[in-house]
């Protein structure tokens, strides 16, 4: 073992000395942020490079919570807005994500977790959602649960729900002031992507940007931010750790 090395072992040993496991958060949110400006300060000579470090990081990142025994994960893997991107940056993206999807439904590390993907599924590309619809259908049961946000805008996701619990509710109503009456905030959360899915507790997100960008904004209400300086591909355990340590260190308030 380097010298490096024994120092982090150490550092991440004072780390985990510190946690309160009954403290630690048990829905956390990932913002994957930085692959494009690491590839570049790197001079790597493809974004897919970056990319496939990224997904490598997502994998360990869930060992660790693994480890911890958090149980329910959000990760952000494309937004909305990302879809826009030219087709040089989201093509290679689309293969290393492909084969992440792929070993959900071949390796054994996901026999525990069961896997739903949430996003706007019709703007991606066929194979992405032949694949998505594979996993689905295999990783269905499962102690853990990990959500792939794809595709995923916040303000589709309330849109999508306040026009699917509209069509529920219109036919039954006799008035709009009835139909007023009856939008509630449990309704609303009923028609979710996720609405078993309970709140996040802690957001994670990576490369210094302190903002959400719409990541979800319902169930984010009371959720604690910690936003790391580190970039994505670089994201490790101890700054994983140094996470945990500052949500912990919080006092959640819940609004009041």
């Amino acid at each position: 073992m380097g010298i490096k090395k024994f120092i982090y072992s150490i550092y991440e040993t004072t780390l985990l000395n510190q946690l309160d496991t009954k403290e630690l958060p048990q829905h956390i949110g990932l913002i994957h942020d930085g692959h494009r400006r690491y590839a570049r300060e790197k001079g790597l000579l493809s974004y897919e490079v970056s990319y496939r470090i990224g997904i490598n990081t997502f994998k360990e990142c869930l060992s660790w919570c693994n480890e911890l025994n958090i149980n329910h994960i959000t990760s952000w893997l494309l937004s909305k807005e990302n879809l826009n991107r030219p087709n040089e940056e989201l093509d290679p993206y689309y293969k290393v994500i492909e084969e992440l999807f792929n070993d959900f439904t071949t390796s054994d590390t996901f026999d525990n977790y069961k896997i739903r993907f949430i996003g706007s599924r019709e703007l991606l590309p066929e194979t992405i959602t032949n694949t998505i619809d594979k996993v689905e259908s295999i990783r269905v049961t499962g102690e853990k649960e990990l959500t792939i946000a794809l595709g995923y805008g916040g303000r589709q996701e309330i849109l999508d729900a306040v026009k699917s619990l509209l069509e529920e509710k219109y036919p039954s109503s006799k008035s709009s002031k009835e139909l007023v009456e009856e939008i509630t905030d449990e309704e609303i959360r009923k028609h979710l992507y996720s609405p078993n899915s309970p709140d996040i507790d802690l957001v994670i997100r990576t490369s210094g940007e302190a903002r959400l960008s719409g990541f979800l904004l319902w169930q984010s209400a009371y959720s604690e931010f910690v936003f790391n300086d580190v970039y994505w591909p670089e994201f490790r355990k101890i700054d994983f750790l140094r996470c945990l340590r500052e949500y912990i260190q919080r006092e959640r308030r819940f609004g009041q």
